[in-house]
């Protein structure tokens, strides 16, 4: 336990100049360890309960009105992230996830499609980038998504806090201003990968070969492909696949075990004029091993372009990659609150946002470096909530 609350300040003496005053800082470091807390909900009552405090004001006050550089907490908590989990090979994972809410006021809510209800409900959406390694797995960066019928309406943007200079962006943009703020900070990675939501966008696939980042990305079964003999749709291309041209492979471990599937890869025509010097372009197909419901083999679809030395079981390894970002999102929801915040600002949703990243980040880093007996012990990552409050 000392061990482990020592951790945290270490974490929260790097981010401490982030805080002009001591009191917000003080505070940030109380909602944390509320978030990390086993709460029956992280809302303003139970972490101010859990911090000892008689009212929600506090709280409220440190996402709605103190002075803080939520970005700089943002920066340093992926420089926490990188000293711990970088490697050079790292993969970023961009994605979205839906926060459900009631009423039209939340920056950003509309009703729109979430992925995380499956279906088009009231809700707010933010794209997130992940970063995963051999090491651990976490979320480094975020922005909420502002749907045109907000940003078309700035009396009601004003009401939420919305900066003026905030204009429209696509998911896509979003997801290049997250990638790019991780490479210009030097984030160790050789690898990005997305769902088909990015990778169909031919201006962010562009992007990527524009920053010399690796990419293997998910695309539709109708993506044009080009190929020797004019265009094809990704599907037709797979149907040419000769027998000996899938092989069995894990992407990755599962819940269950390894994530197996069969595979094959296409080498695609390389123009000289829009691909980089010395890379390749391919076309990665996986195929599930059992029939769905309606008895057929699914199948997905990659675009992929790297360097021309890659190897088939690189572009496999990154495709299920992806997966790492789902898994953030579930922990850091049921373990430290992600969702869990009841604000309606545009800046809170981004303070609140960051200190849940923060929490699941230490959280991380913790299981990464911890001996494999402490890792065990606490693999819900929780502890008790005290019985006193300290002074600190």
């Amino acid at each position: 336990m000392t061990a482990w609350i020592g951790g945290l300040d270490d974490l929260f003496a790097r981010v401490a100049g982030r805080f002009l005053r001591v009191e917000p800082r003080r505070r940030a470091r109380a909602y944390v360890r509320g978030l990390l807390a086993p709460l029956a909900g992280e809302n303003g009552w139970t972490l101010a309960e859990a911090a000892g405090e008689l009212t929600p004001d506090g709280m409220q006050r440190l996402l709605n009105a103190a002075t803080w550089d939520v970005d700089g907490v943002r920066d340093d908590v992926r420089a926490y992230a990188v000293e711990h989990l970088g490697e050079r090979d790292g993969v970023l994972v961009v994605d979205e996830t839906g926060f459900l809410k009631k009423g039209t006021r939340s920056a950003g809510v509309q009703r729109q499609y979430s992925g995380t209800a499956g279906r088009i409900e009231n809700c707010q959406l933010g794209v997130f980038l992940a970063y995963t390694t051999g090491k651990g797995r976490t979320l480094i960066d975020r922005d909420l998504y502002l749907p045109k019928s907000w940003t078309g309406d700035r009396d009601r943007c004003r009401e939420a806090a919305v900066p003026e200079e905030v204009e429209f962006a696509t998911k896509t943009v979003l997801a290049q201003n997250m990638l790019g703020r991780a490479l210009d900070a030097g984030v160790p990675a050789a690898w990005v990968t997305a769902d088909e939501a990015y990778g169909k966008d031919h201006k962010f696939r562009t992007w990527l070969e524009n920053r010399r980042i690796s990419y293997v990305v998910a695309v539709a079964r109708d993506q044009t492909i080009p190929a020797v003999a004019g265009t094809s749709r990704a599907d037709a291309l797979a149907a040419q696949a000769p027998h000996d041209a899938w092989k069995r492979r894990s992407c990755g471990q599962g819940a269950k075990g390894p994530r197996l599937f069969d595979w094959a890869v296409a080498s695609l025509p390389v123009y000289e004029d829009t691909t980089p010097p010395g890379w390749a372009r391919w076309l990665l197909v996986r195929r599930s091993l059992t029939p769905n419901n309606k008895g057929e083999l699914e199948l997905a679809y990659y675009l992929c372009c790297a360097p021309t030395r890659t190897d088939d079981d690189d572009l496999i390894r990154v495709a299920g990659a992806r997966w790492a970002v789902e898994d953030c999102f579930q922990t850091a929801k049921t373990e430290v609150g992600l969702d869990h915040y009841q604000v309606r600002r545009y800046d809170a949703w981004y303070r609140h946002i960051t200190l849940a990243m923060l929490a699941h980040t230490y959280l991380a880093v913790t299981a990464a470096i911890a001996p494999k007996a402490l890792a065990a012990a606490s693999s819900r990552s929780r502890w008790a909530r005290p019985s006193v409050s300290w002074h600190t």
